[in-house]
């Protein structure tokens, strides 16, 4: 019987890092869209000149995003809506991305804080995609999860830097 070889991809991703702030300052900035925008690691050009702070599971934010000029993939612009799918103050955040106007795919990205002390967390950054829908995994020809493990390092250091910047 031939062996196969293939790399299964797990269906959830995730990474911690340490960050030395507060659990309500890193929640600050995680809550507000304007900072999804500093902490993206996707390497997209992205925006949320429309968004509020969220405040409860069932909040919605759009964020506008744009990879034509980075020249790697031809996509242009678009927009991304998220649906908040998980909400504790000072302690966890989770958002499912759709397309505007359309449910969500069905992945999830989630920040979860563990205190360490007054003025150091434990960060746990994740993407699950074991909610896709099966459409999307087809059309995609089986290369979900597509959230490279790179993409989530850039977001914590991302994150460290905007939670550690304005002290």
């Amino acid at each position: 019987m031939p062996s196969d070889d293939r790399t299964v991809e797990p269906e959830r991703v995730e990474l911690t890092r340490r960050i030395p702030a507060s659990a309500s300052r890193i929640f600050t900035v995680i809550a507000d869209p304007h900072g999804h925008v500093a902490v993206d690691g996707s390497g997209m050009l992205v925006a949320a000149p429309d968004a509020r702070i969220i405040t409860a599971v069932g909040d919605t934010f759009l964020i506008d995003m744009d990879r034509e000029p980075l020249g790697d993939v031809p996509m242009g612009k678009y927009q991304v809506e998220n649906l908040v799918t998980a909400f504790q103050q000072d302690r966890e955040l989770a958002w499912a991305p759709g397309r505007a106007g359309s449910k969500p795919f069905g992945h999830i990205y989630g920040v979860q804080l563990t205190p360490v002390s007054d003025s150091e967390t434990e960060v746990l950054h994740y993407c699950d995609w074991s909610g896709i829908q099966e459409k999307f995994k087809a059309r995609g020809q089986g290369i979900w999860p597509v959230v490279p493990v790179d993409m989530l390092v850039k977001t914590l250091e991302n994150l460290d830097r905007v939670a550690t910047s304005s002290r």
